[in-house]
């Protein structure tokens, strides 16, 4: 598995995360049409937010960024600074 995340902050990040609060159908929608996507997690932090995306390889999560990316710049009005993105194989993954 691979995973990518995602940390936003600056111009437009906390309003990027109020706006994945509001809008999950959405973000559900085009995240687990991925090929291979395994799961998605955003999470707000006290200057914008982190979003981390598991797939099952590489080219899995570079278009989970990708899709990512078109949606910010469809749906927020404010500009945004792009994120910070580290990304790496999994050595553990697991949920309940």
């Amino acid at each position: 598995m691979h995973a990518v995340v995602r940390t936003y902050s600056g111009q437009g990040a906390s309003e990027l995360f109020e706006l994945l609060g509001q809008r999950e159908k959405d973000v559900r929608g085009i995240m687990t049409e991925v090929e291979g996507f395994v799961s998605y997690v955003a999470v707000r932090t006290g200057d914008g937010g982190v979003a981390v995306t598991v797939c099952d390889d590489k080219a899995g999560a570079d278009e989970s960024s990708r899709r990512a990316a078109e949606w910010v710049k469809a749906k927020l009005s404010a500009p945004v600074d792009p994120p910070a993105i580290t990304e790496g194989d999994a050595v553990l993954h697991f949920s309940a």
